[in-house]
């Protein structure tokens, strides 16, 4: 009787207990990656109110000290708005520097760009290269890919102004979005510490100490890598501009400024807009001055990775590099820029976010085993059960037969 309740308690299909717990786990994170890709959806339909509101966090973190700053001598109300035309003021003058840089050393620069072409051309027909390249041949090429491009342009022209039209429509778009983030801005320096209070106090009473502590190590992590990426980002701009100056390359300061915009998207950035300076450095002045241009890129890596890296962003973005180049790249593929630009921020506040709701448990000490001395012992045990088994069957055989007999 009880071995027959016993098998009547069980489960009538003879699922694993191992089988169902890790069942469970995998719809559960079927679930997750379910809701995670309804908000990517959700997102990608309103993507310029999303990049609205990324670009308010981003001036928030940026001016929120300035603004607590100013807030002790003057009404906050004051001190925002100090702050916000401040910002606006000192972007506006580097615009204009570089406008009127580049008016001034227009002549310039084409003699030198056209002195540069034609050194480059020298090169590459009497150079040290294993492959030779006549100055006719290169125009012939140039002129097939401008004859190309004509009748491209001739053949998709319906195409090219609809294009053209939407462009225009962007045009607008972007300034919507900038409209809009500045907006949102104002309110979130002028209230943002009343609007997360009135946040807070519209969840129950037991998730509000842990939600406020989620979203202070992910706000935390946010403004340490907003502020340190615009730090970092400002010397890079200023080294790439002293180093430029130096050299003599024309457009010094619209290179420095392409290199600090460069700098916001993480691991290519910052060296796609020093190649570009590079090029312009081989075209204006020669080989000797790209040469000296690459080097000091070089020099300008390492200080930024060995010294401005650690000392600015210190652990509030402790993301392996491994992470950072994956996170990037799913990053370009699935949002193009706009994704290369937001991915390490959003992984590091969902770290920081999970770190912070997350209790470890001890971490393993003392060297790990060796993976060839686990792989030998699984397969010794694999031997000596296939020797039992062997063994019982040989037992099984016998007595049957001694039956039999």
């Amino acid at each position: 009787m009880p071995e027959r309740a016993k098998h009547a308690e069980r489960d009538p299909f003879d699922v694993p207990r191992w089988l169902r717990r890790y069942g469970l786990m995998a719809w559960l994170l079927i679930g997750i990656v379910i809701v995670v890709a309804m908000v990517v959806f959700a997102t990608t339909r309103i993507q310029a109110v999303f990049i609205a509101v990324f670009l308010a966090l981003v001036i928030t973190s940026v001016l929120y000290p300035v603004v607590s700053a100013l807030a002790r001598v003057m009404p906050r109300a004051l001190a925002t708005a100090v702050a916000m035309l401040g910002s606006l003021a000192v972007v506006a003058g580097i615009l204009t520097y570089v406008i009127s840089s580049v008016a001034g050393q227009w002549e310039d620069l084409a003699d030198q760009f056209g002195q540069g072409i034609d050194d480059i051309f020298e090169f590459l027909e009497t150079g040290p290269l294993p492959v030779h390249f006549t100055q006719a041949e290169i125009y012939d090429w140039i002129n097939g890919l401008v004859a190309e491009a004509q009748e491209y342009v001739s053949q998709n022209a319906g195409t090219l102004a609809g294009q053209v039209l939407s462009n225009a429509g962007a045009v607008a778009l972007i300034f919507t979005v900038l409209a809009l983030s500045i907006f949102v801005t104002v309110f979130f320096l002028l209230r943002g510490g009343d609007m997360w209070r009135w946040f807070i106090n519209q969840l129950p009473a037991r998730s509000r100490e842990s939600v406020h502590r989620a979203a202070s190590s992910g706000w935390y992590t946010f403004a340490g890598y907003a502020r340190g990426t615009v730090i970092i980002a400002t010397a890079d701009g200023a080294l790439a501009f002293i180093l430029l100056a130096i050299v003599g390359v024309p457009l010094a300061a619209p290179l420095a400024v392409l290199v600090f915009i460069g700098a916001f998207i993480p691991l290519i950035g910052a060296p796609a807009a020093m190649v570009i300076a590079a090029v312009v450095a081989l075209a204006a002045g020669g080989i000797v001055d790209a040469l000296v241009v690459t080097i000091g890129i070089a020099l300008i890596g390492q200080i930024e990775g060995h010294l401005l890296q650690p000392l600015v962003m210190g652990r509030q973005v402790s993301l392996h590099p491994v992470v950072v180049a994956l996170g990037v790249t799913a990053g370009t593929f699935l949002a193009g820029l706009l994704g290369a630009i937001i991915a390490i921020p959003l992984l590091a506040v969902v770290w920081a976010v999970y770190s912070a709701l997350h209790v470890p448990d001890p971490p393993v000490e003392g060297e790990l085993p060796d993976p060839r001395g686990i792989a030998e012992g699984v397969q010794r045990r694999r031997q000596r059960h296939n020797e039992s088994a062997d063994a019982a069957a040989t037992e099984d055989s016998a007595s049957v037969g001694g039956v039999r007999g």
